[in-house]
């Protein structure tokens, strides 16, 4: 028994290069279904749409967020910090992403070269993915009926494997938002300039003597390309009442890296749709539900294997303010409703308004 170490990677763009950054940030925006690149108005538009940064003008802003996947394996982490600049034009973003699955079993010299079994030699390593955003939108046109916002993201990847493996990338994020009365327009085009990670390896020679006689690769220095992907989304307000709004919003997202199991599969486009809704009460209280992640599946009930299916990836969630602390919740599924990986995820949100002094 070994453990087998796989990064794939190559001079072309890599399939599903660093997705752990497409899990989403912030309960809100998880329990819409991902559907965030219009609506988004918090600091969380950091990773959502940098461009509608331009929404946290008055204030800093404090933004957390913690999920768990496959039965506390897998844990996933967010922070935002948003500044205002003095113009209130300029907003200033820094977001931290960390996806990490812990005591990983090392069973590389589990099996001693006479064949016997040494339990006492299995060591765990870790394998985390971090990303900084550092993000800067600015306003450019303001009127009664219409504004333009704009933004830009840097992107700094660091991924490791214990210490077998490390790995640094760096990419670009670009935006827009445009505000109408009632709707918005939001544009993104990630990993605009393509992102890449470069990966080095540290294998010592015991550890290679293995991987020879267990006939396993030895990794050597690569890079993964990350190609463009581009989200548009357009969400409508409908006023219901004085106090009960319905936000509605609908995505689509444009991958660039081959052909993929979605609505729009072709090589090398391929379209997700995104579908996202939002029950507000004076602003208070909110209701959320949201599916994305469409695909065809083989039917379950079908013994001859040919029928195929519609599944998606379904969520809901609801959150409440108080003051300047806003709490989200949020019951998503990693995967879709046929393979249920449903999580719990929780994230606060908090608005550092300056004291006044009493006089």
């Amino acid at each position: 028994m070994s453990v087998v170490l796989c990064f794939g990677a190559s001079a072309q763009f890599t399939q599903y290069s660093n997705e752990f950054l497409n899990i989403g940030a912030g309960a809100r925006g998880m329990s819409m279904g991902n559907a965030q690149a219009a609506s988004v108005t918090d600091g969380t538009a950091g990773y959502w749409n940098p461009a509608a940064l331009t929404h946290v003008n008055d204030m800093p802003q404090l933004n957390l967020m913690h999920a768990e996947y496959f039965a506390g394996i897998g844990k996933y982490d967010y922070a935002n910090l948003t500044l205002p600049l003095k113009d209130k034009k300029r907003v200033l973003g820094i977001s931290l992403l960390r996806f990490a699955v812990d005591d990983i079993p090392n069973t590389v010299f589990l099996v001693q070269p006479d064949g016997s079994i040494n339990f006492s030699n299995i060591t765990t390593f870790s394998s985390a993915d971090y990303a900084l955003l550092l993000s800067l939108a600015q306003q450019i046109k303001t009127s009664p009926n219409k504004n333009i916002s704009l933004g830009i993201n840097a992107k700094i990847i660091h991924r490791t494997a214990g210490d077998f493996a490390t790995s640094w990338g760096f990419g670009f994020d670009a935006a827009a938002l445009i505000e109408g009365k009632h709707g918005k327009l939001g544009i993104v085009a990630k990993d605009v300039t393509t992102t890449f990670n470069a990966w080095s390896y540290s294998i010592n020679e015991q550890v290679r003597e293995v991987f020879y006689v267990t006939q396993n690769d030895i990794p050597s220095k690569s890079t993964e390309l990350t190609a463009p992907q581009l989200v548009v989304g357009y969400s409508y307000n409908f006023k219901l009442n004085r106090k009960i709004n319905l936000l509605a919003e609908a995505d689509i997202d444009v991958t660039f890296d081959g052909k993929r199991d979605e609505v729009i599969s072709t090589n090398p486009v391929s379209i997700d749709p995104r579908l996202g809704l939002e029950l507000s009460y004076a602003n208070v209280f909110f209701v959320r539900a949201g599916i994305n992640n469409f695909q065809q599946a083989l039917d379950d009930k079908d013994t001859t294997n040919h029928k195929k299916i519609w599944i998606y990836q379904p969520s809901i969630g609801a959150g409440f303010k108080i003051g300047d602390v806003q709490i989200d919740y949020a019951f998503t599924n990693l995967a879709n409703q046929s393979n249920p990986l449903y999580t719990h995820v929780f994230s606060l949100r908090v608005d550092l308004r300056k004291k006044t002094k009493k006089k």
